[in-house]
């Protein structure tokens, strides 16, 4: 009976900790989803859309306990997010977004936010690099006037 009791228990916690787990992953993907919008808003050339997707990013990134992802990488993440947030033109928007892609990309390494493949495009025009869902080159660098510049640089599984 004991030895039943103590399974069910252990079973429980694990239960428990997957169950946590889950969710902090859920609020990373979040941010890795809000990075995404900022990403798209950029690529069309859009400035508006792209404070309004970065307000998002900080909302989420705000969010997002300590234990999950630490406070020095948050507090990176949300001032880069603030400052394309506050810029009002999307040159602006895009010299920050450098950095926040920089940053993404290492936190994209340390967990796993989708099922499906998260490619590591480059652009050797702008000399930076961006996280995207699809292997298509979209780039949030020069948007409309090179949107196809660029390549797959790597691939996080």
């Amino acid at each position: 009976m004991k030895k039943y009791i103590i399974t069910a228990v252990f079973s429980l916690f694990s239960i428990i900790s997957i169950s946590a787990q889950s969710k902090k992953d859920a609020q990373v993907t979040k941010l890795y989803q809000n990075y995404i919008a900022i990403k798209s808003a950029l690529t069309s050339d859009d400035a508006d859309k792209t404070s309004k997707a970065a307000a998002e990013f900080i909302k989420t990134a705000s969010a997002i306990d300590y234990k999950q992802v630490s406070e020095g990488n948050l507090n990176i993440l949300r001032k880069d997010a603030t400052a394309i947030s506050e810029a009002r033109t999307i040159n602006a928007q895009r010299e920050t977004f450098f950095n926040l892609s920089d940053n993404m990309i290492a936190l994209t390494k340390q967990f796993k936010l989708s099922e499906n493949p998260i490619y590591v495009q480059y652009c050797p025009m702008a000399d930076g690099s961006w996280l995207s869902d699809e292997s298509k080159i979209v780039n949030p660098y020069y948007g409309k006037s090179m949107l196809s510049c660029g390549n797959v640089k790597s691939t996080i599984k």
